[in-house]
């Protein structure tokens, strides 16, 4: 973590301990399950701490650790693993309260000896029932009006994404998420046709303020369905990036 001696902190040893140049971009590129055995365990007894970071907003969770076996594991169940020190064992965030940490990318510093880890929380991150363990995010109520003035933009989707992650995480009373959650993936799949019919006909017979609103219904219930399926709208993004980067320039 931080520079190593040289100060250049651009160093990789390979299991055979020689030391390679990382470049800028190598530093701070996600990690692959076949790049664990590049990472530097030695230093801290086989273990790597890990900074878990919200994907959707930029807050750090919380901090644990991890051992080769935690990091092949994160890799193959999707979730957040540690090495539990007190415990002496691999830990999965969540296996006990069911609020998983939702792995998205893995990123090294330029030591190879800290772990950044990008990941969706499935509920609050703390055992104490705070969202960070390090206190409470900013509440959706506080974000609102900031967002809702262009502050953040297209940033909104990520925290009403975390928001509906909460709704099914707590099923709270009262509460149409979870209404509509309960009533299973067909009727879920159903209110999204509904809402693209909804956003066709108003963009042929309604005013921009309808058509606008039907579309955020309509954005609404399609992360509602993403998410029932454990899945984020930062994969579709992906994948939308993907196509993009696959077509030549200059076609759309």
């Amino acid at each position: 973590m931080g520079g190593g001696p040289g100060g250049t902190g651009q160093r990789d040893r390979n299991q055979g301990g020689s030391i390679q140049t990382l470049t800028p971009q190598q530093a701070g590129a996600p990690l692959h399950p076949g790049d664990i055995d590049s990472l530097d365990f030695g230093k801290g007894g086989g273990l790597l701490p890990a900074i878990v970071q919200n994907a959707s907003t930029g807050a750090v969770l919380m901090l644990g650790y991890m051992n080769k076996e935690a990091l092949a594991q994160s890799f193959a169940r999707g979730h957040v693993v540690f090495f539990s020190r007190s415990k002496g064992r691999l830990w999965e965030k969540g296996e006990t309260s069911g609020y998983f940490l939702e792995l998205l990318a893995i990123r090294t510093d330029c030591d190879r000896d800290t772990l950044l880890v990008s990941a969706r929380p499935l509920g609050p991150a703390c055992h104490l029932g705070t969202a960070t363990c390090f206190g409470d995010e900013p509440t959706f109520e506080a974000k609102a009006p900031f967002l809702a003035s262009g502050g953040s933009g297209i940033a909104f989707l990520g925290v009403l994404e975390d928001i509906i992650g909460q709704r099914i995480a707590e099923r709270p009373e009262g509460s149409y998420t979870a209404r509509l959650l309960a009533q299973g993936p067909k009727r879920i799949a159903q209110k999204v046709g509904e809402e693209g019919v909804e956003v066709a006909l108003a963009a042929v017979a309604e005013t921009d303020d309808k058509l606008i609103g039907e579309s955020a219904d309509l954005l609404y219930h399609l992360l509602v369905l993403l998410r029932s399926r454990s899945l984020s709208l930062e994969r579709v993004v992906a994948e939308l990036a993907s196509r993009h980067a696959a077509k030549p320039a200059g076609t759309a």
